[in-house]
């Protein structure tokens, strides 16, 4: 057990909580409208509580215990209720109980995300429901087949803090879910915007120092791997978000508020699955190409696609963790100033391998998330009535009001 590195893995994980609560909640919060802010407050709070208590009861287990001969695809059920874990049980170099309550904050965060995809819509008791079973069924056998000695794993899959795990299957499951429930009442023609940018705002810088934790955390050290993971995170966030702004600038004459920090969030998504395997240089370009792409992406979606993903989570988590899973294929290269590649693999080879867990990732939760809404649908309705939707859904699924003027 390294005390350097369990202090740092310590400091991480609460940087990584941090962005769930406060920094996500905020920053989703400042960009519904003001009738709508509390309940997604609350759905990242509920959520924040749900997946501790799925990860204390079997998230843990079926991520990273050994699932003997079904290893390849989810790691059963031998650690459930954190069966083993004590004061002097170790993972690596750290206690395993940091090891455990860093990985939490990840299974935290990532259906959260979601909550940008149906926000201002979508009916409590579905979403507690609908994150459960989603966890169980679409974040756990993923994070297990790259992370927890799966079958991606073992194929060389590069994806350092998450572009698979977290943001692939975030996007995608926030995609199929708004085009399950449809659009908000009044979308695309009715303009839907921003209520407090500046509690917006305040969330993007609390996002971009937390994910520090997430991304030179994944190192599970202190040291080299560390310092190289949180400088091209830096790199990333910083030329994404300018990207952004520019295009913005020059397209309308006035850089805004909310390009520059969707630009940040395009940027830190983009870099999180290379964080580990690249230079400063590839940052600065994967940074670049983030920019551009997510923000052409989301264009397409809501202006051509009319598609209500309401807090853009797929073109930028989505589109982004492809991105990023895929530049890092390329730029682990030595020769591009990467960590170089597997002995005996080619650029080719580790591209072939990224994009089949890019596919792989993207066909499994489309499929397996839409199964889940039809079935939560058996239950519960998956969306307010129209009279709560035009409410708003403080008043109307928690008989409370963001603001009492």
């Amino acid at each position: 057990m390294n005390s350097a590195d369990t202090a740092w893995i310590l400091t991480s994980t609460a940087l990584v909580l941090f962005m769930t609560l406060p920094g996500l909640a905020l920053f989703y919060g400042g960009l519904v409208r003001s009738k709508n802010v509390l309940s997604v407050l609350m759905q990242c709070f509920a959520i924040t509580c749900i997946a501790t208590l799925v990860w204390v009861m079997v998230g843990y287990s079926i991520a990273f215990g050994d699932g003997g001969a079904a290893n390849d695809w989810w790691g059963g059920l031998s650690l459930a209720f954190l069966s083993g874990i004590s004061r002097d049980s170790v993972s690596g170099s750290i206690p395993e109980s940091v090891f455990s309550m860093f990985q939490l904050t990840f299974a935290i965060i990532t259906p959260a995300l979601i909550v940008g995809g149906f926000a201002e819509r979508m009916r409590f008791s579905a979403i507690l429901l609908f994150s459960t079973l989603w966890l169980l069924l679409v974040y756990l056998p993923v994070c297990h087949w790259v992370w927890g000695g799966g079958w991606l794993g073992q194929m060389g899959l590069l994806d350092y803090a998450g572009g698979t795990v977290v943001h692939i299957t975030a996007g995608v499951a926030a995609i199929v879910t708004a085009m399950v429930i449809g659009n908000r009442k009044g979308f695309p023609k009715t303009a839907m915007m921003p209520h407090n940018m500046t509690m917006t705002v305040t969330g993007a810088g609390m996002l971009w120092v937390g994910w520090f934790g997430f991304n030179a955390g994944s190192a599970l050290s202190a040291g080299g791997d560390a310092g190289m993971a949180m400088l091209v995170t830096h790199i990333s966030a910083a030329t994404g978000a300018f990207t952004w702004m520019m295009i913005e600038w020059i397209r309308f004459g006035k850089p805004s508020a909310l390009g520059i920090v969707t630009g940040m969030v395009a940027g830190l998504g983009t870099i999180t699955p290379a964080s580990g395997f690249v230079g400063p240089m590839a940052a600065l370009l994967i940074g670049f190409v983030a920019g551009n792409v997510c923000y052409v992406a989301t264009m397409y979606l809501k202006n051509t696609l009319r598609i209500d993903d309401s807090l853009d989570v797929f073109p930028v988590h989505g589109v982004g963790g492809m991105l990023g899973t895929l530049m890092a294929g390329i730029f682990v290269a030595s020769s591009l100033g990467g960590a170089g590649l597997a002995e005996g693999r080619s650029i080719v080879d580790q591209l072939g391998v990224q994009l089949t867990g890019v596919v792989a990732t993207l066909v499994w939760t489309a499929t397996v998330t839409y199964a889940i809404l039809k079935l939560v649908s058996r239950f519960v309705d998956l969306r307010v009535d129209e009279e709560a939707e035009t409410e708003g859904l403080d008043l109307a699924s928690h008989d409370e009001k963001g603001y009492n003027y």
